[in-house]
């Protein structure tokens, strides 16, 4: 027994002995070469090492190779496609004793890699070149056709720091992810790929997981499958596909989300001016389909806060990105999504003892300069629009930009229970913008779009309304100040707040009856708007410039009176400014009259901020007088007809 123990005693000190003094016996240099020549042989590129090798041998084979340069291609932008710190291979010591080399693990510490195409489109990344059987006319980037017994089992690669650059060196962007903690796993070409770990990109980490079903697919040029997850703090993103041509056909499912699109474009150098409630949580689901420059996303089911949108959309990536897209936007309320300058503040409840509040216009200079980042043509549809005040019903239309002029076309419209058509353009090329818009709306509900568009309530009654203004500026109060152009209208059976004309009418029958004690009072008093004036018909022209509407053609038809006028109004000093005069007909045959007399008239004074419109009696003691003196002229008119 004792005999055994001294035998195996023995044994373990030359294990020992022979593990101490293995690197000393072992040609370092010779394995080296052996993992350069294969390399060499498998890519077409030298493998150097400019530092110190070392050798150990439990419980594997391990050789540490310091400052390792990897050849890059000769068409390449630097003389190295890798380098690294160390690069510790580790081999097992079955495949030296088998005679077939074989390769367990790669360690490598600090990398620097870069993944290039040259001028012509060539990729640094095609490295089987040399042991592939190549086709007697070969192309840039051609697929290649691996020998049946070739193949490369790399077990594992763990890398650890360094960075990764991309670099296209036909549009030269570069992109770089640094920090690597990356472990691949390559049993074979032929079995599945696998690469799990983190890497930091622009300062924010990403974890991720990619298998690839077999890598000789990709290499040789043809299909195959794909899955990746990706997770940060910012979004997570899963895709599961096929890739062809060698990454210029990738089509799959793509699924996007995350909490909150502000902090993904502050990421960016971007600070989104938007309210608490909007550009927050998103998610993008569909099929997508990359092939070269295009991008097309079908089946496109994508919400953002409360928003819901569907549809398709078509991405050209060249120099200058063109978006085609048909999208339905469900109910869309936009004013979230407008910066807090522009989008007009809720004003708060306010008591009958609080006095309305006067508009001002905004000065807060807008950003148009995104309009130049891409061209695009997208039909938008909606159940509902609402922008700042204005609400609109079902609609459709049609975005056309192009070189940073844009092109707003209605195609459906419905609001204020009516319908109509129109179009906006935007010329964005340079500050001061400029804006042209024609509209013809038809069957408008008067009150409430004159009310969320400009504040203005005294006004209702349902018809057409029509222009075609222009305007230029960088500014909400900009735009009002340079506004240019016509403004027509046509309303029925509706009613002017803050003033009874019907009343002006009892007033001047009191007058034809010489009764002037009734109505001496009041003649210059002013109406509330609590009283208003019912007609059957409203129209009128207004000429704007310099954001002055000037109008000399208002017509107003009520069964008992007609009223012309002409005035100004003041948009960006927010007033109006009309004399109206009023002609009493002798008649109750309404508006289908044909007889034009009007009696004696009564002028009407509407003046005032939009806010607080004062509308009066126009009359001072002299016309007065001279009202009074027509009414006696009047009556004895009445009399002589009369009594002959």
């Amino acid at each position: 027994m004792k005999t055994t123990f001294k035998v195996i005693g023995v044994i373990l000190l030359l294990l020992i002995a022979l593990i101490v003094i293995a690197p000393f016996l072992i040609p370092t240099d010779a394995i080296f070469n052996k993992v350069s020549e294969q390399v060499e042989q498998t890519t077409g590129r030298t493998l150097t090492i400019k530092g110190d090798k070392t050798l150990s041998v439990f419980p594997s084979l391990k050789l540490e190779l310091n400052d390792v340069h990897f050849a890059n291609m000769q068409t390449g932008s630097r003389q190295d496609m890798a380098s690294m710190q160390q690069l510790a291979i580790h081999i097992p010591w079955f495949s030296i004793f088998g005679g077939e080399f074989k390769l367990e693990k790669f360690v490598i510490n600090e990398p620097t890699i870069l993944l290039e195409t040259d001028k012509n489109g060539k990729a640094n990344w095609l490295l089987f070149d040399a042991v592939a059987e190549q086709p007697q006319a070969t192309k840039n980037n051609e697929a290649v056709k691996l020998p049946e017994n070739f193949d490369i089992e790399l077990g594992e690669v763990a890398i650890y720091g360094g960075s990764f650059t991309y670099l296209d060196g036909q549009t030269g962007a570069e992109h770089q992810i640094n920090e690597l903690e990356l472990a691949i796993f390559l049993p074979s070409l032929r079995e599945e790929l696998e690469v799990k770990g983190a890497i930091t990109y622009m300062q924010e980490r990403f974890e991720l997981d990619v298998k690839v079903d077999t890598p000789a697919k990709a290499i040789e040029g043809n299909a195959f499958n794909v899955t990746q997850n990706l997770s940060s703090r910012l979004l997570d993103m899963d895709f599961k596909g096929l890739i062809a041509k060698q990454g210029q056909d990738i089509k799959g499912q793509l699924v996007l989300s995350g909490d909150s699109v502000k902090d993904i474009a502050k990421w960016q150098g971007v600070e989104l001016n938007a309210k608490e409630n909007a550009f927050n949580a998103f998610t993008v689901k569909g099929t997508m389909h990359l092939n070269g420059n295009k991008f097309n996303l079908t089946e496109l089911l994508a919400t953002l806060d409360v928003l819901q949108i569907k549809g398709s959309s078509e991405l050209h990536l060249k120099e200058r990105l063109a978006v085609k897209a048909n999208i339905d936007l469900g109910m869309l309320d936009l004013n979230p999504y407008l910066p807090e300058a522009v989008a007009k503040k809720q004003a708060p409840q306010q008591s009958e003892e609080q006095p309305a509040q006067p508009i001002v216009w905004d000065d807060t200079k807008i950003d148009m300069s995104g309009l130049n980042a891409l061209d695009a043509n997208i039909v938008i549809r909606s159940s509902g629009l609402k922008v700042n005040e204005i609400t609109l019903g079902a609609n459709q239309f049609t975005v056309n930009l192009k070189d940073a002029v844009a092109s707003l076309s209605l195609d459906k419209f419905a609001a204020y229970k009516g319908n109509g058509k129109g179009k906006v353009t935007i010329d964005a090329k340079q500050s001061p913008y400029k804006i042209a818009t024609n509209f013809s709306l038809d069957a408008i509900d008067a009150q409430p779009l004159l009310s969320d568009a400009a504040g203005f309530d005294k006004l209702m009654g349902k018809g057409s309304l029509n222009w075609d203004l222009t305007t230029s500026g960088n500014s909400q109060k900009s735009f009002i100040n340079a506004l240019r152009g016509t403004l027509a209208f046509e309303f029925a059976d509706g009613a002017v707040k803050g003033a009874n004309i019907a009343e002006m009418v009892r007033k001047g029958k009191e007058l034809i009856k010489g009764n002037f004690g009734a109505v001496s009072e009041g003649l210059d008093t002013g109406f509330d708007d609590s009283q208003q004036t019912d007609f059957s018909a409203l129209s009128g022209t207004f000429d704007f410039t310099n954001g002055v509407g000037k109008n000399t053609d208002l017509s107003m038809l009520s069964p008992l009176i007609r009223i012309t006028g002409s005035g100004n109004v003041d948009l960006p000093l927010t007033t109006v400014n009309y004399r109206l005069v009023t002609g009493i007909v002798d008649s109750l045959e309404g508006q289908g009259t044909t007889d034009s007399s009007t009696g004696f008239k009564i002028p009407v004074r509407i003046k005032g901020p939009f806010h607080d419109v004062n509308i009066s009696l126009d009359a001072s003691k002299a016309a007065e007088e001279q009202i009074k003196e027509k009414a006696k002229d009047k009556i004895k008119d009445k009399l002589k007809g009369l009594f002959g």
